[in-house]
């Protein structure tokens, strides 16, 4: 009797012919490359994240150079790839790998999951690609596919729910060829068992899904329960001195953008004069509402409105000792700042 090939038997087969095997981070295969790769891939697209991966290893090739870089350094690099958090807990990650691991990534799960930034699934990821080691994961793509495949009911942001798929990724993960598995499964989760409209008639394991047997793949993953995200508002203050340069503040180390640099924000433009008196600046004209910007957060929604202020500095209060800088316009551009920040000073016309 002819015995049917398991799950992973036949994505091992699938991979093998239409994995992906050319990315960047698969060239040259180390925990540390895995490990940059999998927090660049959070929340953000390969193609996106290619450039960025591949600025950031011609800067930092190894955890050491990572380790003893400035913060702001690394931000810079940041830039655009959105949800900050992530590089600084990276480089306080490095710092504690070097500090107390010899500069070597711990191969276990338990031991990662001590390091900032990496939880169940990054950690096993490390450990099966980095070190050829055997572990689950259970990233976007591959709660889909199981969800899917298993029909598993409800939100994955629920215990309940999140152990179940947890339990399918630990059946499946098979105890050889463990990375291939690995990067099979987020293959097929990326490029065929997609959000919308998956390639159902080309999937090696569509025979055993029950979304697909119930005509009900896109109920799978369950959505979390929408609730409308909270509107927040505020000023940004773009302050320009008589010598074409701009006054920026570093943001506190926790928070939304922490630790990169943007413009001073106010609650209301009412506020203007008083922040400027206080902090020994003089309008030399009129203060210019400009057109306002929106950028949404995962939790909130934020609407900047932006208002130009030329300014007479002789006065000033602001010391390089302070949170507070001047910058020309060419230094600003290469710091760690928020997306809207840098294209607000992209669309100033100050004199460098």
């Amino acid at each position: 009797m002819t015995q049917i090939p398991s799950f992973s038997e036949r994505l091992l087969t699938w991979f093998d012919e239409y994995g992906r095997t050319s990315l960047p981070w698969q060239e040259d295969k180390t925990p540390y490359r895995v490990w940059v790769s999998e927090i660049m891939l959070q929340q953000t697209q390969v193609s996106t994240v290619i450039p960025y991966y591949n600025r950031f290893m011609s800067v930092y090739p190894s955890v050491t150079d990572l380790a003893e870089a400035p913060l702001d350094d690394v931000l810079s690099l940041w830039t655009g790839l959105g949800y900050y958090a992530r590089a600084r807990n990276m480089h306080r990650a490095a710092q504690m790998v070097v500090r107390d691991f010899g500069g070597t990534f711990p191969s276990s799960v338990e031991t990662l999951e001590t390091l900032p930034g990496i939880g169940r699934s990054t950690a096993g990821a490390i450990v099966t690609l980095g070190h050829g080691g055997w572990a689950p994961i259970l990233d976007g793509n591959v709660k889909r596919v199981l969800a899917r495949f298993h029909a598993i009911e409800g939100w994955p942001g629920k215990a309940d729910v999140l152990a179940a798929l947890w339990a399918a990724s630990e059946s499946h993960t098979p105890k050889k060829r463990t990375g291939d598995y690995t990067q099979g499964i987020m293959d097929l989760g990326a490029t065929l068992c997609t959000k919308s409209n998956p390639g159902c008639l080309y999937c090696p394991v569509s025979d055993g899904c029950q979304a697909r047997i119930e005509s009900r793949p896109a109920d799978f993953p369950g959505r979390k329960p929408k609730k409308a995200p909270p509107i927040r508002s505020t000023v940004f203050l773009q302050c320009v001195d008589r010598e074409g340069r701009v006054l920026l503040e570093r943001r506190p180390p926790t928070g939304i953008w922490g630790g990169l640099w943007s413009f001073p924000e106010l609650i209301d433009k009412h506020d203007i004069n008083t922040w400027l008196s206080d902090n020994g600046l003089r309008l030399t004209g009129k203060a210019t509402e400009k057109p306002g910007h929106s950028h949404t957060f995962s939790h909130f929604k934020l609407d900047i409105t932006p208002v130009m202020c030329q300014v007479e500095t002789s006065l000033s209060r602001i010391s390089d000792a302070d949170h507070h800088r001047w910058f020309t316009m060419s230094e600003a551009l290469t710091l760690g700042l928020p997306a809207p920040v840098l294209k607000m000073l992209n669309t100033l016309t100050v004199k460098d």
